[in-house]
């Protein structure tokens, strides 16, 4: 069976807590998509780990992970992160790298932090880990894929001397750096082929094979759905679909496979960089939630940057699990809510003066205003509980206005950091 977890909000609503969770009754923990630009946070036995690159699935010695072919790969994050993984004492991850994925390359690390220092206040706010451009080379076809790696010297030069005359226009014209050279580029990736050699394999025969055999298959998807190129507050999106559905095409899985979607949706909200937030708070109220939010203060796992804080945006909400096509949905740090008398929800927007209950596009969502309901609070620390019954009854509220709200069914909770803070319904 094939599992997607994914997010349905602006990204950072603890999806690798979730994977890491059910990565235990897993065989294969697949990324599909995005890189280096957002982190999943666990908390296990070995310590508190930030992932950028590897699947969440590396902590258990059953599972494979695989880095899927959608994937902008980072093979310096890739590889430091396994070296860090080892350094505290992690058992070695059964690692598979697709021979399909595309690697991101230091020149689209310097082109994000070029354009966005040239862009200035109109940036994007990238976190300048080279995503937009390593996706634009993909599309434009002058990426360069693994299995490129190991084609003679005279044909891979000739490719990159092609790359160069795109790449050399702008670093000249546009940036007024200095040119890159073949000998430099090819080099870089002879060193990027010795480091991950080990790793790449035909990930889609694997898979292929291993969903005919009925494993059980997780597929990670990293941001959230308003971040998706397609359906989410454009132009501050990421560059690669974020959706479920996607995660066919970046691991190449049949999508008729792809049987169970659980939309993990924060119990607040919070998101990194700009962008419509029409819940966001702000002041010592969005300070106080930012200071107990996560697991130890809501900042970028990748960036470190304070993420904007806001109410849970049931319209949102709604619209994300609608888009991730959710069969359930995973609640997550409810548990710091806990010192609230009373909590806003935003159950509606206001646009030019009419109430409405759907997610616009961004250009009209820049002109709504939230529109909100109190719920009373529960006033006390809800970490430890594990059953669901157990939880004080305004917290059980909470859950079950926000389910009735979304649509789908809430069928996991989150009370805490740690892998055992855990409720199931």
């Amino acid at each position: 069976m094939v599992k997607a977890i994914v997010g349905a909000n602006w990204g950072d609503e603890g999806k690798g807590k979730i994977t890491d969770v059910m990565a235990a009754q897993s065989d294969i923990v697949i990324r599909y998509q995005g890189g280096s630009n957002a982190g999943h946070t666990i908390i296990n036995e070995y310590g508190k780990f930030a992932l950028h690159q590897l699947p969440s699935g590396v902590f258990y010695n059953h599972t494979t992970n695989i880095i899927g072919n959608g994937v902008a790969l980072s093979v310096e994050n890739l590889i430091k992160e396994m070296d860090s993984l080892r350094q505290r004492g992690v058992p070695e991850p059964k690692l598979m790298v697709s021979d399909r994925v595309q690697i991101v390359m230091p020149y689209h690390v310097e082109m994000d932090a070029m354009e966005e220092a040239r862009l200035s206040s109109k940036s994007f706010g990238s976190t300048k880990s080279g995503i937009a451009p390593f996706y634009s080379d993909k599309y434009a076809k002058i990426g360069f894929q693994v299995s490129e790696l190991y084609d003679d010297e005279a044909q891979l030069k000739e490719k990159i001397q092609r790359v160069l005359d795109v790449k050399n226009s702008l670093y000249q014209h546009l940036y007024h750096k200095e040119p890159l050279t073949v000998d430099a580029v090819y080099e870089k990736l002879m060193e990027y082929r010795q480091m991950i050699e080990p790793y790449v394999a035909d990930t889609f025969t694997f898979l292929h094979r291993a969903v005919k055999e009925g494993k059980t298959i997780l597929l990670e998807g990293q941001l959230g759905a308003l971040k998706d190129p397609d359906f989410g507050i454009y132009p501050m999106v990421t560059s690669s679909s974020t959706l479920a559905g996607y995660g066919a095409v970046g691991a190449g899985v049949p999508p008729y496979e792809i049987k169970e979607i659980i939309a993990v949706v924060k119990a607040y909200s919070s998101a990194v960089g700009a962008g419509e937030f029409v819940s966001e708070i702000f002041g010592e109220e969005a300070d106080e939630l930012r200071r107990r939010g996560g697991d130890g203060g809501e900042y970028g796992a990748t960036t470190g940057r304070p993420r904007r804080m806001g109410w849970l945006d049931l319209v949102a909400s709604r619209y994300g699990c609608a888009v991730q096509g959710a069969t359930s949905v995973a609640l997550t740090v409810i548990d710091v809510l806990g010192y609230l008398k009373e909590i806003p929800v935003c159950v509606a927007y206001e646009l030019d003066g009419k109430q409405i209950d759907y997610f616009p596009p961004a250009s009209q969502l820049r002109r709504c205003k939230p529109v909100l309901k109190t719920m009373p609070g529960w006033c006390c620390d809800l970490r430890g509980i594990t059953r669901y019954e157990d939880l004080p009854e305004n917290a059980r509220r909470y859950i079950e206005f926000a389910e009735e709200q979304i649509g789908v069914p809430v069928k996991i909770v989150s009370n805490g950091p740690s892998r055992s803070d855990i409720i199931y319904r």
